[in-house]
This record gives C-alpha cells, structure tokens and sequence, in this order.
C-alpha cells in the first residue's frame, strides 16, 4: 500500500519557513538543497518529509504556476512497485511530467499529474526524514472481538 510520505511547498524564504515549523511544531531540519532548480530546507516529524522550496526557474517550478507561486506544489507517495504505481496512475487519468527512477536505486521521484493538475511524486526510495511505515502505538491493543466480550453492548473502541 502506498503511503503519503512528502509534501512539498513553495516559499519565498525556505530557512524562514524552516523556523516556523520548528519551532510551531517541533519539526527537525534534515536536510538542506540548492541546485539548478531550487534552494530549500527539508524538515521531518519523523514520518512525513516536508520540503520547503524556493524555485529558481518557471520551467523548474512547473508552467502551471510558476516560480512566483506560493503554497503547496506537490505531495509524493512512497510506494512498493513504480511501474505498477506508473501503470495505475496513467489507467485513472494521471500524466507523466518528469523524472525517473536513479540507476542503482539512488534518490529519485517519478512526478505525475492527477486528472485535475495537481503533481503526485512516487518513488521506492522514500525521502530523508520519512519513514515507510509509521510506528505501532506503544502498548497492547485489544480486539474488537476481545472488547466485545468485556462490554457486550459496547459496539466501538473508541469514546463518543
């Protein structure tokens, strides 16, 4: 199953950004870019990767907003099989944009765009500070079966 693992969002100031999610949410700084295309921080709650991008170009940031857009570019999912994940998202309506899998199985991110515009990165790798599958809740957790037993009229585990 794939899991959403990255958001991406563009900003005029990354660090600036950076801090602010830091600080707000106690998010810790990964990583840092700068190369042709962008410059950006990459912040991680421990699960999700977060980046926070400064687009140098139009062409870098995508024709349809350009480098002078401001809010939420693109999100990715990590997932297990790429070309199973190519071959669904072009058989509901996704189109290819950029991008393709690292020889040697490096970093890389497959962009695609939903029916609507909107740009979803896949890769197999995942993304610094992401982790494929969340941690299980610490503790044990009971059954519906074994709660059903203790509380017959009980339907849910959680409280109303």
């Amino acid at each position: 199953m794939a899991k959403l693992r990255h958001i991406a969002i563009t900003v005029p100031d990354p660090w600036k950004a950076a801090e602010f999610y830091m600080r707000v949410f106690g998010m810790k700084k990964v990583g840092e870019t700068d190369w042709a295309n962008a410059s950006g921080v990459y912040l991680s709650d421990g699960t999700i990767n977060l980046a926070l991008l400064n687009y140098k170009t139009d062409q870098a940031a995508g024709e349809w907003c350009g480098r002078d857009f401001f809010g939420i570019h693109h999100f990715g999912f990590w997932v297990d099989d790429v070309a199973a994940t190519r071959k669904a998202m072009e058989a509901a309506g996704g189109r290819y944009w950029m991008g393709e899998p690292a020889e040697g199985g490096g970093f890389y991110e497959v962009k695609y765009r939903d029916p609507n515009g909107v740009v979803v990165d896949i890769t197999a790798n995942g993304w610094v500070g992401a982790m494929k599958d969340a941690p299980k809740p610490a503790g044990k957790a009971r059954s519906r079966r074994a709660a059903k037993k203790k509380n017959p009229g009980r339907t849910s585990l959680t409280r109303d």
